[in-house]
């Protein structure tokens, strides 16, 4: 087939590598200019799993890691602060990861062409457009948080030697402070109720730095069951265009590339593709549901309770995939905030 790869993101990078030496034409388009090209959102991602994903493509993720977490600190106000124990938790370069995955493919970069041209030009059109969804059809409805970040670099002591986080009361988003090496890091925010611009702000004055790059950019939290339809035509989507982000972290990163290798393995097959992915973020469901009744002040613990334990169970479970220590007395802290 000839098939078009609709942003460069970290899901339409990765499937670019991964289709590269496959039987398919494929071509990518880029709407930033190559030269303006970036990776909005936080660094933060699971090392195991990248790295398994990084060897399917023929390289190395320590060749982008940056900072391997110990521990995550966590203030939910002035009497309530506890570590959490990390194993895998870390960031790495994230565009620069990106950038190899692309780098021998055939990318196009600027606007790119309309829907009607791709479809008489290709066989495939795979949405990687992440939160703008721009080919396939608009969601009833959507659910997002504003994000705001600063990369900073600090010249001489940084405020926190590992991570640190800050959830909003009601569950409504959370400050993140992530670790970029010795001098610098990422501190931003995304929050519902749109305090995340000032508590980033008020961080950097108590904190000072200098700023060298503002991003931001809302964050799909709808979930997979609430992103349909997931194909329309020759247009499929993947990552967080059909919701890939698992709501309770804001986590987009890890979801988008197992997207991808469930499109990989359905790209045959739409309606088996949708079944695949339906079965595979079940539980985000869940989790949606109850970080939305959070933020929304409708929120009975008893009513959650099941829904609760279902997702203490897949997480803890699941530790070495979400690369830290989950305990449910630090789990109950949060819902409680």
């Amino acid at each position: 087939m000839k098939i078009a790869v609709m942003g460069m993101g970290v899901a339409g990078s990765y499937l670019m590598a991964r289709l590269k030496d496959s039987d398919h034409e494929v071509v990518g388009y880029e709407r930033m200019v190559e030269e303006r090209h970036d990776s909005i959102c936080a660094w933060g991602t699971i090392k195991p799993t990248l790295a398994e994903f990084c060897k399917k493509t023929g390289r190395d993720f320590n060749d982008f890691l940056i900072h391997d977490g110990k521990k995550m600190h966590v203030k939910m106000n002035d009497d309530v602060k506890f570590d959490i124990g990390l194993k895998g938790l870390c960031t790495y370069n994230k565009l620069a990861l990106i950038k190899d995955f692309i780098k021998d493919s055939k990318i196009i970069y600027g606007p790119p062409p309309s829907i009607e041209e791709l479809e008489k030009e290709y066989d495939m059109i795979v949405d990687c457009t992440g939160f703008h969804r721009v080919y396939l059809p608009k969601l009833k409805q959507d659910f997002f948080l504003p994000t705001y970040e600063y990369k900073v670099e600090y010249p001489d002591k940084v405020p926190y030697d590992d991570f640190y986080i800050e959830p909003f009361p009601g569950m409504s988003g959370y400050f993140w402070y992530f670790p970029l090496g010795e001098r610098w890091a990422h501190i931003g925010a995304g929050d519902y109720n749109k305090q995340h611009m000032k508590a980033t702000d008020d961080f950097l004055k108590k904190h000072g730095g200098k700023v060298l790059q503002t991003k931001g950019r809302p964050i799909r939290l709808a979930t997979p069951d609430r992103c349909k339809p997931y194909y329309s035509g020759k247009v499929v989507g993947v990552g967080e265009s059909i919701g890939t982000v698992y709501a309770l972290l804001g986590e987009g990163i890890i979801p988008s590339m197992q997207c991808v290798e469930i499109f990989l393995e359905n790209m045959n097959d739409f309606k088996a593709y949708e079944k695949a992915v339906e079965k595979h973020f079940k539980v985000y469901a869940k989790v949606f549901n109850f970080v939305h009744a959070k933020i929304q002040k409708n929120f009975s613990f008893l009513k959650a309770l099941p829904d609760f334990i279902s997702i203490f169970l897949y997480m803890k479970k699941n530790e070495d995939r979400f690369g830290m220590n989950i305990k449910v007395a630090d789990l109950m802290k949060v819902a409680k905030a």
